[in-house]
């Protein structure tokens, strides 16, 4: 179960690559205010407050959603798609991550709303200095339009 308030949503099906991912961005956000959903329905379970989150339907919205692109169950492209057509989650900033660098699946993110779509480096040292860069502006300079909005 995913804590009430966070600061980032991770959306990562693999728990290694998960934690290869929160490594640099625990520099970013205090531990405790980075969550991640295994799949698709889990995030959109969190975000839209229904299922085993109706609870948060008054709750904060992240700052920032880190969306995997390939995922179990729902893909990125399908969860970006359901978060633009509510009105609570149209404005919550996405950044999809992917490992292709085929033109058709980035066109498809950004027809999608992503407000940014990144190639995950191979090398760890540049993943890390890849998730920092993004961590930086998304959480600390980036002001959203949904920043710090309620869910409900």
């Amino acid at each position: 179960m995913l804590p009430d308030e966070l600061d980032l949503l991770l959306v990562e099906d693999d728990p290694l690559e998960a934690e290869l991912l929160l490594r640099p961005l625990r520099e970013l956000a205090a531990p405790e205010r980075i969550g991640v959903a295994r799949d698709g329905e889990e995030a959109l379970d969190y975000l839209l407050g229904r299922g085993a989150y109706r609870h948060r339907l008054g709750g904060l919205l992240p700052r920032l959603v880190l969306l995997e692109l390939k995922l179990p169950r729902l893909d990125g492209v399908e969860v970006l798609r359901t978060l633009r057509a509510s009105p609570r989650t149209a404005t919550i900033p996405v950044v999809l991550l992917t490992s292709s660098a085929e033109p058709r699946e980035l066109t498809q993110c950004y027809q999608a709303g992503a407000n940014s779509c990144v190639r995950k480096p191979v090398e760890f040292r540049d993943l890390a200095e890849t998730l920092r860069t993004l961590g930086r502006y998304w959480l600390r300079l980036n002001r959203a339009a949904s920043d710090r909005v309620a869910v409900g």
